[in-house]
């Protein structure tokens, strides 16, 4: 029980430095994970050893190395997701002239793998991928949530109201808001929030399955964002139009992809 709960601390310590390249003192560590300074000492130690965290010299301040990011990029592409993934992505970021993003589904939440910019001048959208995708107010979530069970969906887009990040104007605040707007995105095809995640920004997204049946497994999220002053009335249909035939090769290349990764894999073993 002792090493579990120090395994969590130790995922615990990761996450907190994600949040912050310049790192953290040894303090602060402590007091925003509530751990005695002992404690949190003895995991950064131990944090280091593995070369997970590096210390700075000048400021001793506590900060992740590289090596994590470099777990990420070697996971990714051992499972052949760029490389089936990102052409498509490449032709819909030209069509739109827009930022096209691609999510996986990660236990109880989405991830950003993937992306790819059409704007080329002007007004561009081009957030940090490391961000949490906060599902009640996002395209992409609300996509993914809008394939659940409505009280499943509702429970976990729930922690998302008392994230501290701030959201746009017109971000879901309600329960009973949230689950009309679920409703509207099953009717619609597609998740479409308009100043929800952030003020002056736009996007449509939808899922991806691991097969061409209905009911079939969501595997994922694409979508395309920008500034709202291009989502238009008469530009939104557009844009869904073809977001939606993305999903739907997405969909129909998720096979291949399984497939590439699955004989990577045998390579390897050989």
């Amino acid at each position: 029980m002792a090493s579990y709960v120090a395994l969590n601390r130790g995922l615990d310590i990761l996450e907190l430095l994600a949040e912050d390249a310049a790192g953290l003192p040894l303090t602060a560590v402590a007091a925003r994970l509530g751990l005695a300074k002992s404690a949190a000492h003895r995991l950064l130690l131990a944090l280091s050893q593995q070369g997970f965290v590096s210390q700075e010299k000048a400021t001793q301040h506590y900060r992740l190395t590289l090596r994590l990011a470099a777990l990420g990029f070697r996971f990714l592409a051992s499972t052949k997701i760029t490389e089936v993934a990102q052409p498509v992505l490449d032709r819909l970021a030209q069509e739109t002239g827009e930022l096209v993003r691609m999510t996986l589904v990660e236990g109880r939440s989405l991830t950003w793998v993937a992306k790819a910019q059409g704007a080329r001048s002007g007004l561009r959208y081009d957030p940090d991928m490391g961000r949490e995708v906060i599902l009640h107010a996002t395209a992409t979530g609300k996509a993914w949530l809008a394939t659940l069970d409505e009280d499943e969906a509702v429970a976990l887009a729930a922690r998302g109201f008392t994230n501290p990040r701030r959201l746009g104007p017109n971000a879901t605040r309600s329960e009973a808001a949230l689950r009309r707007q679920l409703r509207e995105t099953r009717e619609r095809g597609y998740g479409l929030v308009l100043e929800e995640a952030e003020a002056g920004t736009a996007a449509i997204a939808c899922v991806i399955r691991a097969a061409r049946a209905p009911g079939a497994r969501v595997v994922g999220t694409v979508s395309v964002a920008g500034p709202l002053v291009r989502f238009t009335r008469e530009r939104i249909p557009v844009l869904a139009k073809a977001v939606t035939a993305a999903a739907r090769e997405l969909t129909l290349l998720w096979p291949v992809r399984e497939q590439l990764a699955a004989e990577t894999g045998m390579r390897a073993s050989a």
